[in-house]
């Protein structure tokens, strides 16, 4: 790692990839229509020692448009104290650099994509959050894990990873949004309506899940 503050802006796209149900970019018209005057959020990326965060998301003003170019001036503040990065710093990008828009004439705007989200709670082995075991089993109970102040309720499902070679660790429960689990594996999205009380065990051979 170089000791000289450095920085560049990463490419969102394979992060939304890899997070398709917790990370949401905007949609193909919307980064179309991006023009002067728009703010964008930019993920820049510290090639240098830092103190607190090796990365921010902060907002850049749009200033001109070279079709997929773009330039404008940094309109955020670092809260990295070794950013080499000031407001109104000149920053130039790419359209695929943007992960977030604050439209300067939002009456115009093109309408952004409906996303479902799956911020809802659930309580799940840590290997299938890590990716490291498929999930097996799962059930939705009547929901009890949410927390007086808890931005998001619970769902009441339980999931079990599979349970092969699983370790104490690897069954370590987490209580995560439903949308971490399907970022790993999301074969049972089919379910996730289904009513309290419902169980389903995989059958991995018949690649289905049997209703318990």
């Amino acid at each position: 790692m170089n000791d000289e503050p450095s920085w560049s802006l990463a490419d969102p796209r394979p992060i939304a990839q890899g997070a398709r149900y917790t990370f949401f970019l905007p949609g193909r018209q919307e980064i179309e229509a991006i023009g002067v005057g728009d703010d964008v959020k930019l993920i820049f990326d510290y090639h240098h020692p830092t103190e607190t965060w090796g990365g921010e998301r902060m907002w850049v003003t749009v200033t001109r448009v070279d079709g997929d170019m773009l330039f404008g001036t940094l309109a955020s503040v670092p809260d990295e104290p070794t950013s080499p990065l000031t407001p109104g710093q000149a920053i130039e990008f790419a359209r695929f650099h943007v992960l977030a828009i604050d439209w300067g004439h939002p009456d115009t705007a093109p309408s952004s994509p409906v996303y479902r989200e799956y911020w809802d709670r659930c309580l799940v082995d840590a290997s299938v959050v890590d990716g490291e075991k498929p999930v097996e089993f799962l059930y939705r109970e009547t929901p009890d894990m949410a927390q007086d102040g808890d931005k998001f309720p619970d769902s009441g499902w339980r999931i079990r990873g599979r349970m092969d070679g699983a370790t104490d660790e690897c069954n370590a429960p987490l209580y995560v949004a439903l949308g971490a689990v399907l970022n790993q594996d999301d074969s049972w999205l089919h379910l996730i309506d289904a009513p309290v009380g419902s169980a389903f065990m995989r059958d991995f051979e018949a690649d289905l899940y049997r209703q318990e």
